[in-house]
């Protein structure tokens, strides 16, 4: 199947079940509570890591006054964050296939503590943009091998997992903007240390739950995740999570100055649209994937994010405010369908098809933060979320025009994921 389009969905034969949708079998295996302390330790060291995304969020407008910088330099924060993190996707696989999940979530983790730490004494902004890069790589290689690692050791099978790692993500994502606020209030570098110290409060348990797991009778390459995007589903989905990525880290990265709110504030606008994200993820995701499947839910997604980013832009503060909240919902639903399609679209490797996927919508989270502040300077404010809102619905377009290569023949490719999952288990 390499390379070619499977053609499971049409339009006259709509997936509208569970058990019909390739995408969603499994949901219903077991409760994503019941898994090993290892699986614990690695979802809570991922929750941390998840926060030092939205960490910065409630404190940009702090940094910029702190560091005597302007909205387009802070915002390279995130763009080096995320475009040291896009390349060392293609790095990620070839590391942990060496020297082992175990050892290269501890490396991870080690870079992260180092730079997050080193973020908090920063003296300009060229400094500080310079260790979010650093922390970017540990970040690469830590989320990317965290996520094989509860895919290979949770209880319940691969859906159980995925929506074990969406509950890092969304309870990341909230707490982020939180501890951001509540530490950012004193002082802008508090953040960065409090992000260090629970880092390093995950290493220890890692450190002592994880168990090292067999490594790959094949090493991956650095070419393998490339490779991988040859497959028409896998390749559609990154496109589509390419576009879909720039309208979410639009609303996260710039939203901050439009709403130009106290740390407090802001971080409370931004846990409660982490608290959304997390709800939709975990709990109404899967619930409507089961009754329209998992392309519809996706693309009315997309739309509905598109239109939220564009009343965002042009509605009032309080508006602003509550569209701002409300696209937690839709990005909490986009990202557990997109992780979906990105294992399970494709017969590569589920780390290497990660590792393709990843590379390829990541650059769109360094790009937005970079191009929406610029945007504003050339045109005014409400274009940024214009753009944003156009970068959506080409995404839904994508999963649309591309509905053929994004399914795929359960009988083929489920089976061999499953045993993937039974062989590959990386803890007691």
């Amino acid at each position: 199947m390499h390379g070619k389009d499977a053609p499971a969905l049409t339009a006259d034969r709509p997936v509208t079940t569970a058990q019909d949708d390739p995408l969603d079998q499994g949901a219903e295996t077991g409760s994503i509570l019941k898994q090993p302390k290892a699986v614990w330790a690695t979802a809570g060291a991922s929750v941390v890591a998840f926060m030092g995304i939205g960490l910065v969020d409630p404190i940009l407008p702090s940094i910029a006054q702190g560091l005597h910088a302007d909205p387009s330099q802070v915002s390279l924060l995130f763009t080096s964050y995320f475009l040291i993190t896009a390349v060392a996707m293609l790095v990620t696989g070839f590391v942990s296939s060496r020297i082992g999940g175990k050892k290269t979530l501890l490396a991870g983790l080690a870079l992260v503590i180092v730079f997050a730490a080193l973020s908090g004494t920063s003296g300009s902004v060229g400094e500080l943009v310079g260790f979010r890069a650093g922390w970017g790589l540990g970040n690469a290689l830590f989320v990317s091998t965290s996520l094989a690692v509860i895919v290979g050791a949770a209880a319940g099978g691969s859906a159980a997992a995925i929506l074990l790692y969406e509950s890092a993500l969304g309870l990341g994502m909230a707490c982020g903007p939180l501890l951001g606020a509540l530490l950012g209030d004193a002082s802008w570098r508090y953040p960065f240390f409090g992000t260090a110290a629970l880092m390093a409060v995950g290493f220890l348990c890692i450190s002592g739950f994880l168990k090292e797991q067999p490594r790959p009778a094949r090493k991956t390459s650095l070419t393998d995740p490339l490779k991988a995007l040859g497959h028409g589903g896998l390749a559609s989905a990154a496109a589509s999570a390419f576009f879909y990525n720039y309208a979410f880290f639009t609303v996260l990265a710039f939203t901050p100055f439009v709403l130009n709110m106290t740390p407090y504030k802001s971080g409370a606008v931004f846990f409660a649209w982490g608290v959304l994200l997390a709800v939709f993820s975990v709990l109404v995701a899967p619930r409507l994937q089961t009754r329209f499947g998992s392309l519809k839910v996706l693309g009315g997604s997309l739309v509905l994010l598109a239109a939220d980013v564009v009343v965002l832009g042009y509605g009032d503060h309080a508006t602003a405010v509550v569209c701002t909240v409300l696209s937690g919902a839709f990005i909490g639903v986009n990202n557990t369908v997109f992780t979906e399609l990105a294992l399970g679209v494709s017969d590569a490797p589920r780390p290497v098809a990660s590792a393709g996927y990843n590379f390829v919508r990541w650059f769109a989270a360094a790009a937005a933060p970079f191009l929406a502040p610029k945007i504003e300077e050339w045109t005014d404010v409400h274009i940024p979320f214009v753009v944003a809102g156009a970068a959506a619905l080409i995404g839904a377009g994508i999963v649309w025009a591309r509905r053929r290569a994004l399914s795929h023949e359960a009988e083929e490719l489920q089976p061999r994921h499953a045993v993937e999952d039974s062989v590959t288990v990386f803890a007691n």
